[in-house]
């Protein structure tokens, strides 16, 4: 008797939603990045590791085209984001982008900073603009501070506003460039809590981070750089724990050495 497999109880396969493919980047005559391969499926939460200058932000910037790339194919649903069907602006408005240094516009308040880009590149109406921007505020805990300038605020503030800016477009994908590099240690909770937020509402997440007990407590999986190489990538327990390439191993060790795991 022929059995018949009950396709209807296999889970449906998760998309991927970024992948990366042989991405090479060179600085002048340096090389950042060698052939990199990485694949994000759909809400999943991606932190990339390793010491200053292995290549990290330079991924973040090359997926958003903030920087030209020399080789390689980056691809959002399946589609290549160098393709013209994108351009800058189609691509600013799937992908959300929160560096280490604000980038708030001193000039204006937080509300039009917020409802800048919504406005100006997605031609959302400014009173729906200000709605949006006004609940992802409340959101935040940031209501009262909605019309005061970027001085007016703490650092850890200003980059709540930051994350609240990037979300305002609706964005697919986030991505984070070390974004408690620059604050206080008192004030890294709160923002690394909002991340946290934003996973448990299934954000599809990039995040560069040099917080390695976040990374463990956050990610579905961590990718160790090291000379715009991705040495390692497993689920945080199993790298953090039992990592299998020299390198990651040593990196780990004076990590834990300095009292940051």
């Amino acid at each position: 008797m022929t059995q018949h497999s009950d396709d209807s109880n296999r889970a449906a396969p998760i998309p991927i939603r970024v992948e990366i493919e042989n991405l090479t980047k060179y600085y002048g005559k340096t090389l950042v990045l060698d052939s990199v391969n990485l694949q994000v499926r759909e809400h999943e939460v991606i932190c990339l590791i390793g010491a200053s200058g292995s290549g990290k932000s330079t991924i973040l910037r090359c997926i958003t085209r903030l920087v030209p790339y020399d080789h390689g194919v980056i691809r959002l649903d399946g589609m290549n984001t160098d393709g013209a069907s994108f351009g800058r602006n189609g691509l600013a408005k799937r992908i959300g982008i929160v560096f280490q240094a604000f980038n708030l516009f001193p000039h204006i308040n937080v509300i039009d900073n917020i409802t800048l880009a919504p406005c100006k590149v997605h031609g959302v109406q400014r009173k729906d603009a200000e709605a949006h921007a006004e609940e992802l505020l409340a959101l935040f805990g940031m209501s009262e501070f909605a019309r005061s300038y970027p001085e007016q605020l703490s650092g850890g503030q200003q980059q709540r506003v930051a994350i609240v800016r990037a979300l305002a477009t609706n964005p697919e994908v986030l991505l984070l460039d070390e974004v408690t590099a620059a604050l206080d240690p008192e004030l890294i909770g709160g923002v690394l809590r909002i991340i946290r937020d934003l996973r448990e509402r299934g954000m599809t997440m990039i995040i560069v981070t040099h917080e390695m007990s976040f990374a463990r407590d956050v990610a579905d999986r961590v990718c160790f750089l090291d000379s715009g190489h991705i040495l390692e990538q497993d689920k945080p327990q199993k790298l953090f724990s039992r990592p299998e390439h020299p390198r990651t191993a040593q990196f780990l060790q004076r990590i834990i050495e300095a009292g940051r795991l």
